[in-house]
């Protein structure tokens, strides 16, 4: 599902949430619940099917509920006394309230665009696909970088809407790029240093031949 509304696109094939084109951060289980609210609209759901769906089985806390429904608010830069995208029922549920229209599907496929995004590192060069690259430690990583000081879910770089933007994923010990810390979602540009742990990742935005490419995935150890 892909829906437009307001200054926001989300995006359930991808993964994204997108907000005046730039990519926002939403925890696992508030992302299901908005897939959820949009793909009811406009009807208004019960707080039981929506705890039976985001934690089944499991006896949860009132409020771990309402915390979801803050994290969307404040994704979606909307307010509980004027709502614009989700709304209150009082005693009852949630409703999502916005038009939605059918999204295009994202400008930033390499075909559609004529570019591809590479990270350059050392003599390695890695593909990133459309929608999100995982890197860290984790072994499924996009880039796999396998050092103690770099995080299993170190950073993201999200491709979408014609860019490229970084994340940091809460790491212990940072993502930079060009000596800055990554505090947010940072839009990259072509030749853009990123630095995570040991390992020095240099963005290329490349002009795609139409041949067929293959993502390459590397690691250093220490």
């Amino acid at each position: 599902m892909r829906a437009s509304f307001g200054d926001c696109v989300f995006d359930s094939d991808t993964r994204q949430l997108l907000r005046d084109g730039r990519p926002v951060a939403l925890s696992p289980k508030a992302f299901t619940l908005l897939e959820l609210l949009i793909s009811r609209r406009p009807r208004a759901v019960p707080k039981d099917d929506l705890r039976a769906a985001l934690w089944p089985g499991v006896h949860v806390a009132q409020a771990n509920l309402t915390n979801l429904v803050v994290e969307i608010r404040e994704a979606l830069g909307d307010e509980a006394r004027r709502p614009r995208f989700v709304r209150t029922v009082s005693r009852y549920g949630y409703a999502f309230v916005a038009r939605t229209s059918a999204a295009s599907p994202p400008s930033d496929d390499a075909a559609a665009l004529g570019r591809m995004y590479r990270l350059v590192w050392g003599r390695r060069e890695i593909d990133l696909e459309p929608g999100e690259n995982l890197i860290g430690r984790h072994r499924g990583a996009a880039v796999w970088i396998d050092d103690e000081s770099v995080s299993r879910r170190h950073a993201r770089i999200s491709i979408a809407d014609g860019g490229a933007w970084i994340e940091d994923l809460g790491s212990k010990n940072g993502t930079f790029v060009g000596g800055a810390p990554v505090e947010g979602a940072v839009r990259l540009s072509d030749r853009d240093v990123v630095r995570i742990g040991p390992a020095t990742l240099r963005l290329r935005v490349l002009r795609s031949t139409g041949s067929t490419r293959s993502t390459v995935r590397e690691h250093v150890r220490r």
